[in-house]
């Protein structure tokens, strides 16, 4: 990954829609700026950040607004795609799977956040979205491997 890639990366992992803005891509890194703030405002996310970095969790539940959190997943991870792709100046086949299985497993996170929990600890609407993104770079990554060898053309034979 080169130095570029990685820093418009690390910006669309702060705010979505930086990445596209240092890509000079303003009318897409606006739109994900107004996405994030909308989603946000209306999923009550630095509200549930607040609670469940204070160790409230049951708190942090009971602000969330799962219907608007359940969005967060796939813009969050679709901005910080775009921003890497489009950095990169090249698309590479497969490359988005990483990022597509992590928003899907982020996605059931949140579904199971405020049921799940893990060693009799209840992570709540943040900590599980998060963790669930491990199994899902690891499937992304697995599943990317597995399709590139399969897709692998043969060598000539000489």
């Amino acid at each position: 990954m080169t130095k570029d890639k990685l820093e418009k990366l690390m910006w669309s992992i702060a705010l979505p829609g930086f990445g596209q803005l240092l890509n000079r891509r303003y009318i897409k890194g606006l739109t994900f700026i107004f996405l994030e703030f909308l989603i946000n405002i209306n999923a009550n996310v630095n509200t549930i950040i607040f609670y469940s970095f204070l160790g409230d969790i049951q708190a942090a539940i009971d602000k969330a607004n799962y219907q608007w959190l359940l969005f967060y997943p796939c813009v969050y991870f679709f901005a910080m795609w775009d921003a890497y792709r489009d950095a990169s100046g090249e698309n590479k086949p497969l490359i988005f799977l990483p990022f597509v299985f992590s928003a899907y497993f982020m996605t059931v996170g949140v579904i199971y956040s405020p049921v799940l929990k893990i060693f009799d600890i209840l992570p709540g609407p943040v900590f599980l979205p998060l963790l669930s993104i491990i199994p899902g770079v690891l499937v992304g990554h697995i599943i990317k491997s597995i399709l590139e060898r399969f897709w692998r053309k043969p060598s000539s034979m000489a």
